[in-house]
């Protein structure tokens, strides 16, 4: 069984910066692409962006293109989300997932992490 633990969340003031990190356990998710997801209160689970295996891939929802950053280092078994310019519509709890390609991973993931808060203020 493998397990996701997000970690980084917090509060931000608008335009200020905030780095999640994504940490695995009880296998690999080396071979795994990686992505993350946020809810924020009344909305569904969006999807924000994706990684392949390799990290030679990227793929990002357009309400944070040029402002977020997905990456991934397989030795820590760690993915992460750089996020900047933050504005208080990011405000949500960001999910980590991993699934089989990166087309799975954005649509159907098999694994999620419990969720971190962001909130961002005016």
């Amino acid at each position: 069984q493998g397990q996701l633990v997000e970690s980084g969340g917090g509060s931000v003031q608008a335009g200020g910066s905030l780095r999640l990190s994504c940490a695995a356990s009880g296998r690999t998710f080396s071979s795994y692409a990686m992505g993350w997801f946020r809810q924020a209160p009344g909305k569904e689970r969006e999807f924000v962006a994706a990684i392949t295996w390799s990290g030679d891939v990227t793929y990002y929802a357009d309400s944070v293109k040029g402002r977020f950053t997905i990456s991934r280092d397989n030795a820590k078994n760690t993915v992460y989300l750089q996020m900047k310019t933050l504005k208080p519509e990011d405000t949500a709890v960001y999910y980590c997932a991993a699934g089989t390609t990166i087309a799975d991973v954005a649509i159907s993931p098999t694994y999620w992490g419990q969720g971190t808060q962001v909130t961002v203020s005016s």
